[in-house]
């Protein structure tokens, strides 16, 4: 909550901040923005030990003042590992597309509801398997320019189906269905807009 406080608090300095700045803020047709994630982590208890990393640089073109369609593409890492063995290696690859309909996109702040479509390969180097995961999902998310080319982002995911093939095989397949509007589960991310 602190983070989340801080996070807040400091949106708001920036944007005051910079509210002198002449010039458009927002969207129009013709836009072009970058966005992303990217994290790393590690974790030691004892003998046990994990880490991991995943990189999801994202594009997106408005094809009209209200509507942006665009693309990701991602990569990212797991292992672990306790004095014994090894007991996970795993790596996943992920395109996806997405659209975007934004409800106030010339303003400085507006609201998105964006669909979108992935495609995951996700390989075991373990057990040398390979599992296939296509998932949709519906959600929300909000845009604050705090200069003219600089916006803050927050979105979560409310609607989302995977599906898992388990490594195929005849593996069974997994397939989840959810709605998720836990807003404790909120990400924050940083948008250029060219």
């Amino acid at each position: 909550m602190k983070k989340l406080l801080f996070a807040a608090m400091a949106v708001f300095a920036f944007g005051v901040a910079n509210a002198q700045e002449e010039g458009k803020t927002g969207f129009a047709k013709g836009d072009l923005f970058v966005s992303g994630a990217f994290s790393i982590g590690s974790e030691k208890t004892g003998d046990n030990k994990s880490s991991g990393f995943e990189i999801e640089p994202k594009v997106g073109y408005f094809v009209s003042d209200n509507i942006a369609i665009g693309a990701k593409i991602g990569y990212a890492s797991d292992k672990a590992e306790n004095a014994i063995a090894d007991t996970q290696d795993d790596a996943a690859l992920t395109v996806g597309v997405f659209g975007r309909y934004y409800l106030t996109p010339a303003s400085q702040f507006s609201l998105f509801g964006q669909l979108g479509v992935d495609y995951s390969t996700v390989e075991d180097k373990l057990a040398d398997a390979k599992s296939k995961e296509f998932g949709v999902n519906l959600g929300l998310g909000l845009s604050y320019f705090v200069s003219n080319n600089f916006a803050i982002e927050a979105g979560w995911a409310g609607l989302g189906y995977s599906s898992n093939d388990n490594g195929g095989d005849g593996a069974d397949k997994t397939n989840s269905f959810g709605l998720d509007v836990d807003l404790r589960s909120i990400n924050f991310g940083l948008l250029y807009k060219f």
